[in-house]
């Protein structure tokens, strides 16, 4: 069973064969919407909006827990793929561009960020060395040029608490620390799936140039954001799709 995790632009997967939809209830509350299972090209998926449905939830409040938990125990999820929209760094990270990354810089505060907070559930240390799953990475990598897709390997991923988007000085400091593209939800998303012992790879869409660079140099415009993120999509859709026949 795989699960993808649809973020902003993709609360809906349409090349999903929907078979049933399934509520979940964990020991961390509710997830973000109904599990919906079905199959894509003969593979079963389950598939689940990380932002709800109707997109009501923003990203600090996101139930990452109970996402992750009503995957793995409530579906038998065994591999996870995580696709978020993301701000463009880097000066080769333009809107529309597909990425792979391959680390995480975790800039968010407050959230639950594990499983294992002491006491009856005890403390467990995880290796987060390599934060994305190298064997998902390769094959969401070799299912995007397999459809001619222009995709690039590996971007540091820098996750910001949200909801607002980030002043330029924010992006500086960030491009500072060596971070290449910029998100709100990549953790504890992460870590979470590493402690359930579910592999996991994220495909990044950027939707803009983050704050201060380029086009976004005075402001962001959420037109042109929602624009890119509908272009793209179909790239996105056929990417997991080839994943979904060939890949782990």
């Amino acid at each position: 069973m795989l699960a993808i995790i649809g973020g902003s632009g993709l609360t809906q997967l349409a090349i999903l064969e929907i078979e049933r939809r399934q509520v979940v209830r964990t020991p961390f509350g509710e997830p973000s919407g109904p599990l919906i299972f079905g199959r894509i090209g003969g593979r079963q998926v389950v598939f689940l909006a990380r932002h709800g449905y109707g997109h009501t939830i923003p990203p600090h409040l996101v139930n990452y827990r109970a996402n992750l938990w009503a995957l793995k125990h409530g579906a038998g999820a065994l591999h996870v793929i995580s696709v978020a929209s993301v701000g463009g760094i880097r000066s080769d990270l333009g809107p529309g561009t597909l990425v792979v990354p391959d680390q995480i810089i975790d800039y968010t505060w407050g959230r639950a960020a594990t499983f294992f907070e002491g006491g009856d559930s005890g403390v467990t240390h995880i290796d987060f060395t390599q934060p994305y799953d190298p064997t998902i990475r390769h094959e969401l990598l070799e299912a995007a040029r397999s459809g001619g897709h222009a995709i690039v390997d590996g971007a540091v991923y820098a996750a910001t608490q949200g909801p607002r988007l980030e002043t330029a000085a924010e992006i500086d400091r960030l491009e500072g620390d060596g971070a290449h593209v910029v998100g709100m939800t990549g953790m504890p998303e992460a870590a979470l799936a590493r402690e359930q012992d579910l592999p996991y790879g994220a495909l990044c869409v950027v939707a803009n140039w983050a704050a201060g660079r380029q086009s976004s140099a005075r402001a962001i415009s959420f037109s042109q954001v929602e624009e890119t993120l509908q272009a793209a999509m179909g790239r996105v859709r056929d990417v997991l799709g080839r994943f979904c026949e060939d890949g782990c």
